[in-house]
């Protein structure tokens, strides 16, 4: 009896390490680096975590984990911790990790990354590239801003200056201009994605010049933006997520861009062994772009507007402009 109680207990014990081994290989690990924004920049880098989050609460065999940019030097050192961690994908948000991206992929060829809003590394086979058509989004916003603007005088304010960057503006001033041809769009290049009181004062020299109306497109920096127009009680209009919360007297509409959903479909593609390189485009075909939901201050014509020119871009009728050339209103350049 005793002899088979403990060949009864050493089987327990081998199918609770083969059950404990089985449970390990079927987790999957997504590690997300974040850009110097910050997690918590109520744009892109917390929608993406978001995302990633609420994919692991609806599956547990997901472990989801983020690493804080501070400076561009931490990339390299973010990236290589989850590397060496052995997650399954790691997620690099914004184009700024490009360049880390790229050295860390190609140094890891069996390593597997995602990288939102940059297509530069569409060439290698580990990585895809999450992009977004944030013209036809920023084109809807334009709409809005230039049939609200009393003083025919709106602002923008970009995080920084780049080929992706610039399609925000580009799609909004196009917007704008469309609706209200003699509008004065003033533009602002922050060059940084993480300066609250540099957006707050940047928009606050646009309202001393006439705007009522300001988009921003700057991360963390457009919360200072945001900010201010609530407190001057101007429009605010928020980007990549639905920012109404943080002044809901004051953002009249968001540009969405959901790279949450990015995030959770690459991650899921990673899950099955579906993983596929190169460029996954969403745009206002596939709902991966849009009018944010919260729309309570948007008059009814305005909205029915913004969603003829919507069905428009979705037909192939519209095309919005994405380029400077297309664009001369748009005065930031590259």
């Amino acid at each position: 009896m005793k002899k088979i109680l403990a060949i009864a207990l050493v089987l327990c014990m081998v199918f609770a390490l083969c059950a404990t081994s089985a449970s390990a290989a079927d987790t999957v690990k997504i590690g997300m680096v974040t850009d110097v924004g910050g997690v918590n920049d109520k744009s892109f880098n917390q929608t993406s975590w978001e995302g990633l989050q609420a994919l692991a609460a609806e599956d547990p065999s997901f472990e989801v984990a983020y690493l804080e940019s501070k400076t561009d030097a931490d990339y390299q050192t973010n990236i290589n911790t989850f590397i060496d961690e052995e997650y399954d994908l790691i997620i690099c948000v914004g184009y700024m990790l490009a360049d880390a991206t790229r050295e860390a992929a190609e140094d890891n060829p069996d390593q597997l990354f995602a990288i939102i809003d940059d297509s530069s590394c569409a060439d290698l086979p580990n990585v895809a590239c999450l992009m977004f058509a944030q013209e036809q989004a920023s084109y809807l916003v334009g709409l809005v801003a230039g049939s609200v603007t009393e003083s025919k005088t709106v602002g923008y304010v970009q995080g920084m200056v780049s080929d992706s960057m610039n399609l925000f503006g580009i799609g909004y001033i196009t917007g704008v201009l469309e609706v209200c041809p003699d509008a004065t769009v003033l533009q602002y290049n922050a060059n940084n994605f993480g300066d609250i009181a540099g957006g707050s004062t940047a928009a606050k020299n646009m309202i001393t010049n006439g705007a009522d109306v300001i988009y921003q497109a700057a991360g963390g920096t457009g919360i200072g933006v945001i900010n201010a127009c609530d407190e001057e009680g101007i429009w605010a209009i928020g980007v990549d997520t639905d920012q109404a919360p943080l002044a809901p007297d004051h953002v009249i509409t968001s540009a969405m861009k959901r790279v949450d959903v990015a995030s959770q479909d690459i991650s899921k593609a990673v899950a099955a062994g579906e993983f596929a390189a190169g460029v996954h485009l969403y745009d206002l075909s596939n709902g991966g772009v849009d009018l944010a939901p919260t729309r309570d201050h948007i008059p009814a014509e305005v909205l029915e507007l913004v969603e003829a020119a919507k069905a428009a871009i979705i037909a192939g009728e519209k095309t919005v402009p994405t380029t400077v050339a297309d664009c001369p209103a748009f005065t930031l350049g590259d």
